[in-house]
């Protein structure tokens, strides 16, 4: 990978007003939402990194500031050191051929009155990619999506195709402009265990064989383990843990990720798991603590995680940690 990174973000923010409608436009204070608040990383090229954690820290809000299909409320993003706030014209165009979703639920992502051809062919309209060329771009996504048959299903609609079908037309639609970019979204949750191995086969292929920077955004440790080099931990909108992704499962360093790892089922019924020493109260993004956004649930909690935000300490080389254990004494 190039020294430069592909994507450098500095302290980005996303927030939302957390009502709608004419009751919250009269309200004096409405409360944000606070998804994305103030996280930094960047991706070298070629890197497969993970987002990891549980439903409402930010993981997808993330996602889609990195495709620039949301715009943040603060920070930056720049892409091969352009910001993308910046990019308007033939440069978003640009853009958003070098940067693809591949969605979490195949069923939804394709329009149902279209016929899979015609889902195909709406990107390389967008682009401008000029007709009599189009059916060798098809063919190629086809090829690199390992759609059995692909061609005797181009005429076909949505509603007539398997889940795993579905999803390799996903696949193939994101990679038909040749990205170098991608993010993709819990993208086998959707999907039978009996077609899971398959498609996650697919995704690790083609991130190495293209050379592709990705995204993949999970709750699953088992995706990432297979799938990325290096894993990113987001708690309430905050990075609590970046670090490589072996290293991340085999010796988790925050409390918050050390409960992650211990929560995965084991494949022996008979042997027998200590409760989480975590707290079951869900985090809330109106709301969230003073200090540590894990103060709350940690069982290593400390006086001080109450009062100051932890800022991001380096214990071990290639990795970081936002927790006061880790901090000078």
């Amino acid at each position: 990978m190039s020294a430069a990174p592909l994507i450098a973000v500095d302290r980005l923010t996303k927030h939302y007003r957390a009502g709608r409608g004419l009751l919250a436009a009269m309200a004096k204070e409405v409360p944000l939402v606070r998804a994305v608040d103030g996280i930094n990383f960047s991706l070298g090229r070629g890197e497969s990194v993970g987002l990891l954690g549980e439903s409402g820290c930010g993981k997808t809000t993330t996602g889609r500031l990195l495709l620039k299909l949301t715009e943040p409320s603060a920070g930056t993003i720049a892409y091969d050191g352009k910001p993308l706030s910046a990019l308007a014209g033939p440069a978003l165009r640009t853009f958003r051929r070098h940067a693809q979703l591949i969605f979490q639920n195949p069923f939804d992502a394709l329009n149902p009155r279209f016929t899979i051809q015609r889902c195909l062919n709406e990107p390389l309209i967008n682009a401008g990619v000029p007709r009599r060329e189009r059916a060798a771009y098809i063919e190629r996504a086809l090829d690199l999506a390992r759609l059995a048959r692909g061609h005797e299903l181009l005429q076909r609609h949505p509603h007539q195709l398997s889940g795993g079908q579905l999803q390799r037309v996903v696949i193939a639609r994101a990679l038909i402009l040749s990205p170098e970019f991608i993010v993709a979204d819990e993208p086998v949750s959707m999907l039978d265990v009996s077609v899971r191995a398959g498609i996650l086969n697919l995704l690790r292929d083609i991130s190495r064989d293209l050379d592709l920077t990705a995204v993949y955004i999970s709750h699953d440790l088992s995706l990432v383990r297979y799938l990325c080099e290096r894993t990113i931990v987001m708690y309430l909108g905050r990075i609590v843990e970046d670090a490589p992704t072996a290293a991340l499962i085999d010796e988790p360093l925050h409390p918050y990720t050390q409960a992650l790892v211990a929560a995965v089922p084991t494949p022996d019924p008979g042997q027998s798991r200590a409760p989480l020493p975590i707290g079951n109260t869900p985090p809330d993004a109106h709301h969230p603590t003073i200090g540590c956004r894990f103060a709350d649930r940690c069982p290593k909690v400390m006086e001080k995680c109450r009062r100051i935000d932890p800022p991001a300490f380096t214990p071990a080389e290639g990795r970081s940690v936002a927790c006061h254990l880790y901090g000078e004494a």
